[in-house]
């Protein structure tokens, strides 16, 4: 398997918070501003549970892509989970932190990457929508 740029990883990373049906995720290129990291990857979950299952998506699907994390922080409590993969840190909040803390905001001045639109692709267009809404009506 080959070696993916920092990007991709990144990239990957909000894939994978997708999948676990992350909100208002964003890929931030800190790296000209910060020597200690090139990306972060911030997402929002509405419970512990949820903040939980999409860090550990993100760093299984970056496992397998060959990225292993070097450090975790808040997984206990799981309001902020911090997943620090060298060239990426991925942050994922619950709502009251991720607004607390507004990463955003603090590196407002750096490249906020353009993410794949997920209605693009059909089968993520017909999986958002509620069964009621595709199902067609019993008896037609």
């Amino acid at each position: 398997m080959s070696v993916l740029e920092a990007r991709d990883y990144a990239l990957l990373a909000a894939e994978a918070a997708s999948d676990k049906k992350a909100i208002d995720l964003v890929v931030l290129e800190v790296g000209p501003m910060l020597v200690i990291t090139d990306f972060f990857v911030i997402a929002t979950g509405s419970s512990d549970r949820q903040v939980h299952a999409i860090a550990d998506g993100i760093e299984r699907r970056l496992r397998d892509a060959g990225l292993r994390a070097i450090g975790h922080e808040g997984e206990r409590e799981a309001k902020w989970i911090l997943i620090d993969f060298g060239e990426i840190v991925v942050h994922v909040f619950q709502p009251e932190e991720r607004e607390f803390y507004r990463l955003e905001k603090l590196w407002s001045d750096v490249e906020h990457l353009a993410l794949p639109d997920p209605a693009a692709d059909p089968e993520a267009e017909l999986a958002a929508k509620p069964v009621a809404a595709i199902a067609e009506p019993v008896g037609s």
